[in-house]
C-alpha cells in the first residue's frame, strides 16, 4: 500500500506555473495509484487544472480583500489530513499553514527565512535561470521518492478541453466567420509583465505580413482590458480580434483546436505547448526570465531572442537598450509562412 495516501500540491501563481506543475499529477498517481491528488491554487486557474484527470481535488485559496487568508486555509487543511504537500510556490504563510496543520511531510525550498517550516527541502534558487521551471517542479518529488527525469517527449500535462467549451468557441468563431479554426494561427500579443515583451508595432508589422502571403484566419486573443490594442493589430479581413471573448477554458479549447500560437511568454503559450501545438515565442535574455528558465516546454516551437549580444542581461539594460525590438517581424514571418506551407 502506499505510503502517501492524500498529497497536496501547493500553485498559487499564474497560469503558465500551473500548466508548468501539472505533469506533477501523473507522475504521482504513477508512483502512487491509490493515492488522491490535491492542488491549491488561486480561484482564476482553479478551471484548467479541471482539465487534468490526475486531480482528484481542487482548493482554491481563501482570501480577503485580494490577500492571501491563511487562517481560514488553516481550518481546511486540518480538516483534509494530508499526508504530505509538496509546495512549489513557496510563501511565508503558507508554509505556516502547512506546518500548522500537523501534514507529516513538508516539502519545499531550503533558501527562505522561513524554510525551517518545512521538514524536506529542496536547495536551489530559480532566480538564477539555470534550469527550466518544470525541471525544478518534478525535482520536489524526489522527496516522495519520486525520481524521474522530465524532457519535453516524456511530460504529459493531461490538458483535455471538455465538450460545452469547445461548443462554445465554435459559436463564437462562427460568428466570427470562421467556420473551420485547424488551419488558423492564433496571436496573443499581450501578458502580465512577468517578462519583456516583443512590441506591438512589430506584432502589426507581422500580421500585416502573414496576412498579405497566408490564406488563413488569423485570430487575436487577450483580456477584454486588451481589446483596444488587439483591435489595433486588426489589418485586414482576415484578422479577426476576438480579445475578451474567451473564458480560460475556452481559450484552451480554442488553442486545441488551431494550428499554432504566437505568444510572448505567457500562461497561453504554455498552454498550447502542453497540448502539443506549434508555437513561436519571444524571450528576453534575462536570466530569470529566459527560454532555458521559462520556455514553452515542447518540441514543437520556434523560440526568438533578441539579436543584441550582451551580458549579464537584466531587465533595465533590457529596456533601455530595447533588445526586444531587434527581433525583425520580416524574420518571424518567414519561419510561420513556412510552417503553414508545409502543412498544405
Amino acid at each position: 500500500m502506499s505510503i502517501y495516501k492524500n498529497i497536496l500540491i501547493v500553485r498559487t501563481d499564474k497560469i503558465g506555473d500551473i500548466v508548468l506543475t501539472l505533469p506533477l499529477a501523473e507522475l504521482i498517481k504513477r508512483h502512487y495509484p491509490e493515492s488522491k491528488v490535491t492542488f491549491l491554487v488561486k480561484n482564476y486557474t482553479k478551471n484548467i487544472v479541471a482539465l487534468n484527470k490526475y486531480v482528484d481535488e481542487i482548493i482554491v485559496l481563501p482570501e480577503i480583500k485580494g490577500k492571501p487568508d491563511y487562517r481560514s486555509l488553516l481550518k481546511t487543511l486540518k480538516i483534509k489530513h494530508y499526508d504530505a504537500a509538496v509546495t512549489v510556490y513557496p510563501r511565508a504563510g503558507m508554509a505556516w499553514a502547512l506546518f500548522r496543520a500537523g501534514i507529516n511531510l513538508r516539502i519545499g525550498t531550503g533558501y527562505r527565512w522561513y524554510s525551517f517550516l518545512f521538514n524536506k527541502k529542496v536547495y536551489k534558487h530559480r532566480k538564477y535561470g539555470t534550469d527550466h521551471e518544470l525541471d525544478l517542479n518534478v525535482e520536489l518529488l524526489t522527496h516522495l521518492n519520486i525520481n524521474y527525469t522530465p524532457a519535453p517527449n516524456n511530460v504529459h500535462f493531461s490538458i483535455q478541453p471538455n465538450q460545452v467549451d469547445l461548443y462554445k468557441v465554435k459559436m463564437i468563431l462562427e460568428e466570427s466567420g470562421i467556420q473551420n479554426a485547424e488551419n488558423a494561427l492564433i496571436i496573443h500579443p499581450g501578458s502580465h509583465g512577468s517578462a519583456i515583451d516583443w512590441p506591438q508595432a512589430h506584432f502589426k508589422s507581422l500580421i500585416e505580413i502573414l496576412a498579405r502571403e497566408l490564406n488563413i484566419h488569423i485570430i487575436i486573443t487577450g483580456s477584454l482590458n486588451e481589446f483596444d490594442i488587439c483591435q489595433n493589430l486588426v489589418t485586414s479581413k482576415k484578422v479577426k480580434n476576438l480579445a475578451g471573448k474567451f473564458t480560460l477554458n475556452e481559450l484552451t479549447a480554442l488553442i486545441s483546436k488551431s494550428a499554432m500560437l504566437v505568444a510572448n511568454s505567457t500562461g497561453p503559450i504554455h498552454i498550447a505547448a502542453a497540448m502539443n501545438k506549434m508555437v513561436i515565442g519571444f524571450y528576453p535574455k534575462i536570466p530569470a526570465a529566459s527560454v532555458t528558465r521559462w520556455g514553452p516546454y515542447t518540441e514543437n516551437r520556434i523560440i526568438f531572442e533578441p539579436e543584441i549580444k550582451c551580458n549579464n542581461c537584466t531587465r533595465k539594460q533590457c529596456e533601455e537598450f530595447d533588445c526586444m525590438s531587434s527581433i525583425k517581424p520580416e524574420i518571424v514571418a518567414t519561419e510561420i509562412i513556412s510552417y503553414f506551407s508545409g502543412k498544405q
